[in-house]
């Protein structure tokens, strides 16, 4: 069986998609990718050991309403291309993530008369899925809101959002040793996205005096590599701080630091919330404010009523409410504990098996084994 995958534009389409590819392909499946030539997935995808087919696809910015007129012209071009790509490989299933390049690679395959499957990862339809949402055979969710932008007519599933093994079989004692955490310390982990986040960084480093007086705690801090020489410079830590508060720009193996930690302060991206969910890490949430219909508040309310994070907005971080929180998330192991078991039951570390069994029924042509939204 052949899968074609789609998305661009950000991690947050990619990373998820990845996780699919691992799991069909664990099943006897070939996957294909289809992206832009200069997104991140150009990168990512071929990485991955994935063959990768690049399309061109664009948005539009509505106060210039020729590049309106550009972008239907690079999507008709690029369905064209996709449509004869398909006959190449002879797909069984299209699985879109969002971003524009799921488009016309959707189109096509619904020209072809091959079965679509969408996969939303935040908490709010981003608008290619939601363009193509009504031709879909599947729309998978990560987070039930995301329906209300839907009809349901028996095609809406919730899922979750899929995590890669990498992260998901991460070793707890490799992680600690990597950081040189003992098994009696707590680990912190903050980050703020593949890029950071200035304002959460900020509010950490005036919390420097009261972090480190608490004598069994270890952070590991990810600030993102624009942010990185600014953070240094505000903590000042001594050779003996540095111990206990390691700071990086960036961090490649994730899913050791995630398996190290015992708590979390970051973002609640799409991708990130996942990984923490999958691991069922309890954690202080601050969703960034400027995402596209605040969907990350969104994400992180979600996560928050199930029991499994406390949560705090963005304009906040540097009163009394954000330090209260993150300070009762270190001192208070039970509140910890009580997090940690209502992840488990959101089963976010099996998203990739129910997900990839809508994707085989849907190619199968049978029934989903999945209760649809009503």
């Amino acid at each position: 069986m052949n899968a074609v995958l789609s998305g661009g534009g950000t991690a947050g389409h990619i990373n998820p998609a990845l996780a699919l590819a691992e799991e069909l392909e664990r099943r006897g499946w070939r996957i294909y990718f289809a992206g832009t030539p200069k997104g991140v997935e150009a990168r990512l995808v071929p990485l991955a050991g994935i063959e990768f087919k690049a399309f061109e696809a664009s948005g539009f910015d509505r106060a210039h309403p020729k590049t309106a007129i550009t972008g239907i012209r690079k999507i008709m071009k690029s369905t064209k291309e996709a449509r004869a790509w398909f006959d190449e490989i002879c797909p069984d299933v299209v699985v879109g993530f969002g971003g524009y390049v799921s488009i016309p690679v959707a189109r096509a395959a619904e020209a072809a008369g091959i079965p679509v499957v969408l996969h939303e990862q935040n908490s709010v339809m981003g608008m290619a899925n939601k363009y193509l949402a009504p031709k879909a055979q599947a729309v998978c969710l990560t987070y039930a809101h995301a329906a209300e932008d839907l009809k349901h007519n028996g095609r809406v599933f919730v899922t979750g959002n899929p995590v890669r093994r990498s992260v998901i079989e991460a070793d707890r004692g490799e992680g600690r040793a990597r950081y040189g955490i003992a098994d009696d310390e707590l680990a912190l982990l903050i980050f703020g996205g593949s890029l950071g986040a200035r304002h959460i960084n900020q509010a950490v480093c005036a919390m420097k005096e009261k972090l480190l007086s608490s004598p069994k705690l270890r952070i590991v801090h990810i600030t993102g590599p624009k942010e990185l020489q600014s953070v240094q410079e505000a903590l000042a830590l001594t050779e003996e701080e540095k111990r206990r508060w390691q700071v990086f720009g960036y961090e490649d193996q994730m899913g050791l630091a995630l398996a190290a930690a015992d708590l979390i302060l970051s973002r609640a991206g799409a991708s990130s919330l996942a990984e923490i969910a999958a691991l069922a890490i309890p954690a202080l949430l601050v969703p960034f404010p400027f995402a596209t219909k605040d969907h990350q508040r969104f994400n992180a309310q979600a996560y928050v009523e199930a029991g499994c994070a406390y949560m705090v907005s963005d304009d906040e971080v540097e009163g009394e409410a954000f330090r209260e929180l993150l300070c009762t998330l270190i001192e208070d192991g039970e509140a910890r504990e009580r997090m940690h078991t209502q992840a488990l039951a959101q089963q976010g570390a099996s998203a990739a098996q129910r997900f990839a069994d809508v994707v085989v029924a849907v190619a199968d042509g049978v029934p989903i084994p999945l209760d649809a939204l009503q």
